[in-house]
């Protein structure tokens, strides 16, 4: 039995002291034309580390960067790629957060590497909060899927106003990352598609669209690269295409449980052919679950996952709460662990 402590993606940007205010207040003097572009990177740069510090305090055996430099999950990516426009505010989900939509005005195109440079500073980052020695312990980059780039897009460009060219647009680009990524020494590449969930009607398209980064996966192999690809979906009850979910041609699957108490049954009745990121601990409610109780689930469902293994983190990214819970959530994994092994 094999139980990995990780990330599920995002962290807050800011907390309650002066040193965690640093991100927010130069912020401020950037847009009054009072601190400079390489004084948003250093304050990007030192919250990063932090967020990488107290994934690594907690104990997490897979961390993120916490999604530092993201204004959102949508425009980060997106305004990155040539013919993209980024335009106003629109509400993430059912969330209180907002993300800025990107405005598709021509062909899209990668020009440039979309995460590579977050992932090798992460890397470097995790390496001094473990005083250079690291071991085991991984940086997992995390990109926005293609089908939720897409659907929450707009199109201009009159080839791709229909969602089905739009996905394979976003497909293309971020297979070329993913084969960045694997050059670039990453292990997993986490892909979130919450998006799905809301619209399983377009099963076939979002399909397509996994097995494209799929293949940029396989041609990675082929170079000689050790890379799995993670699909993580969230915010909506993923249980009626759990299945079909659990089929794709992935090496991990990422489940929010907070929104249905029977997708644990659904894993132990149906089992999992590949491992999977269980996300039993609520990344959006501050209340901290019982370690007991999450351990009573995790112990009869392992037995039904692939390898009887799984990777054990939140629900989702941790930019929900404030830092102070999230780094008690955090923290609640490890226990959560200890209750599993009868520790």
């Amino acid at each position: 039995m094999t139980l990995t402590l990780a990330h599920s993606g995002s962290y807050p940007r800011i907390g309650d002291s002066a040193e965690l205010q640093l991100l927010r207040r130069t912020i401020a003097g950037f847009d009054r034309g009072e601190r400079s572009a390489a004084d948003l990177a250093e304050a990007e740069n030192q919250m990063t580390r932090l967020a990488i510090e107290e994934q690594a305090a907690a104990g997490l055996d897979v961390v993120t960067d916490g999604q530092i430099r993201w204004n959102d999950p949508v425009s980060y990516l997106a305004g990155k790629l040539a013919g993209v426009r980024i335009n106003g505010l629109l509400r993430l989900y059912d969330t209180n957060f907002y993300f800025r939509q990107p405005v598709i005005e021509s062909r899209l195109q990668r020009q440039g590497e979309l995460a590579v440079s977050d992932l090798q500073f992460a890397r470097e980052a995790l390496a001094a909060a473990c005083k250079g020695k690291p071991g085991s312990r991984q940086v997992k980059p995390v990109l926005t899927g293609p089908y939720t780039l897409a659907h929450l897009s707009l199109a201009q460009a009159e080839e791709l106003k229909a969602l089905e060219p739009r996905v394979e647009a976003y497909a293309e680009a971020l297979a070329a990352e993913i084969g960045a990524l694997a050059d670039a020494g990453a292990e997993t590449v986490q892909i979130d598609e919450p998006s799905i969930l809301l619209h399983p009607g377009d099963w076939q398209i979002f399909a397509r669209a996994v097995g494209r980064l799929s293949a940029a996966r396989d041609e990675a192999r082929k170079r000689g690269r050790k890379i799995g690809l993670l699909l993580y979906v969230y915010f909506h009850d993923c249980a009626p295409i759990y299945s079909k979910l659990a089929a794709l041609p992935i090496d991990g699957l990422g489940l929010d449980f907070t929104y249905n108490r029977k997708l644990a049954d659904a894993v132990v009745e149906s089992g999992s052919p590949i491992p999977l990121a269980l996300g039993l601990v609520d990344g959006r409610n501050t209340k901290l679950e019982q370690p007991a109780e999450v351990a009573r689930e995790i112990s009869r469902m392992l037995p039904r996952i692939a390898g009887d293994s799984a990777w054990l983190g939140p629900s989702c990214g941790l930019e929900y709460l404030p830092r102070d819970r999230a780094r008690a959530k955090l923290q609640l994994l490890g226990e959560i662990r200890s209750a599993v092994e009868g520790r």
